[in-house]
């Protein structure tokens, strides 16, 4: 694992963008011992981020900083090998953030990103996995709203199940995740989504190639499975299946932890409480599909949505969501529910740094290569996270 002698234990790049910034803010409100830099390519921006934190925490008047652009190889090597964890906000990531894992693959440096663009995540595991592997670098995509919530929540909720069924499972599972929330997107998110709509042959090859070469579980199966929309009688809810990631690395999840049992399907959907609110919602991806494949609507899009902008702090105070799990097993059936705030910047900002610190600090299981936050991190997470105030509870 990383060199416990390296002088930072995480150094954050995007922190001049506003979800870099809100994560910097809460590093900076940590305290503690933790050793930690900010990083990117423009000195003078940087310098700025930290005269802000140095206002409210003037124990940071110092903070350092790394400078380096997101296509310097050279420079990014000497950045990765100073710290134990790399965490990143820089997006699109298939356009910026190649270049970075892989100096993190090589060096053995810990990585954490917020990228909810299944191209980029099956292209790493393709191209650096192995280093990663060699390095005993961990590589771990989608700590942020995608996919934290649903992979976590996953996971908790087999802990939740196996004491139900009084043991370890045996019998097929079947679970289904179910979202809902009030609250803006981001600029950066919004231009990693177009970008990956509009590259649905590049995402198509990459997730094949991933599929030929990852090795499957010995004896188990688990995988994500596309819903259909339907009435939910449990939760009472609309549901609409959702075309993101985050059913695809908790079955990742499942394939890589045993105690997902033999059988594990996972389907995950936006939920609704009313049938008109589910189509409008049907028809509004599938026009966000159709733009992006027209060039000029795709670009008067990027266009109306900056990056690096994001809601104000009132709006993010009134912003929340929840994600509903119900898992079945041999006739036995568990309702949870993860929830928080503003989840596409406050609790993602959160979620990304109480990730990289407990890459860099606690102690974790002995993985390495591109995995999940279910199996790099699990319960040390999972604990931080509520202590964060992340709420995982049993309905």
């Amino acid at each position: 694992m990383a060199d416990s002698s390296r002088p930072y234990d995480v150094v954050l790049f995007g922190a001049t963008g506003f979800t870099g910034g809100l994560t910097a803010d809460y590093l900076a409100s940590q305290g503690g011992d933790l050793r930690w830099a900010i990083a990117g390519r423009n000195e003078q921006k940087l310098e700025g981020v930290r005269d802000r934190l140095a206002a409210t925490n003037p124990a940071l008047k110092d903070l350092p900083i790394l400078v380096a652009d997101a296509e310097d190889t050279d420079a990014l090597a000497e950045v990765v090998a100073t710290t134990k964890v790399v965490a990143t906000t820089v997006g699109p990531y298939i356009e910026y953030g190649g270049p970075l894992v892989a100096a993190c693959a090589v060096a053995g440096t810990d990585y954490v990103d917020l990228t909810g663009e299944p191209e980029f995540v099956d292209r790493t595991y393709v191209e650096h996995n192995a280093a990663a592997e060699g390095s005993g670098a961990r590589l771990v995509h989608c700590c942020g709203f995608d996919s934290i919530p649903h992979d976590l929540g996953a996971y908790f909720t087999i802990k939740e199940l196996t004491k139900e069924v009084g043991g370890e499972i045996t019998a097929p599972v079947t679970m289904r995740g179910v979202v809902r929330s009030r609250a803006g997107f981001s600029g950066g998110t919004f231009h990693s989504a177009l970008t990956a709509f509009s590259r649905a042959r590049q995402m198509k090859e990459a997730s094949g190639a991933r599929r030929r070469m990852e090795p499957r579980p010995e004896g188990r199966r688990s995988r994500a499975s596309v819903g259909r929309p339907t009435r939910d009688h449990d939760l009472g809810y609309w549901l609409l299946p959702l075309p993101t990631i985050d059913p695809f690395v908790v079955a990742r999840s499942g394939a890589a932890l045993a105690s997902y049992g033999p059988a594990f399907t996972y389907s995950h959907y936006a939920g609704t409480k009313t049938l008109r609110y589910a189509v409008g919602g049907a028809v509004g991806v599938s026009g966000l599909t159709v733009a992006s494949q027209v060039p000029p609507l795709r670009n008067a899009l990027l266009k109306r949505v900056p990056q690096g902008e994001g809601p104000s702090e009132g709006r993010r105070e009134k912003s929340w969501f929840t994600v509903d799990f119900v898992a079945e097993s041999a006739g036995r059936k568990v309702h949870t529910r993860v929830s928080g705030g503003d989840p596409g910047y406050t609790e993602t900002a959160k979620m990304l740094a109480e990730s990289a610190v407990c890459l860099a600090l606690d102690e974790n299981p002995n993985v390495s290569g591109q995995v999940t936050t279910a199996t790099a991190m699990g319960d040390a997470l999972l604990a931080r996270l509520q202590r964060a105030g992340i709420s995982f509870e049993r309905r």
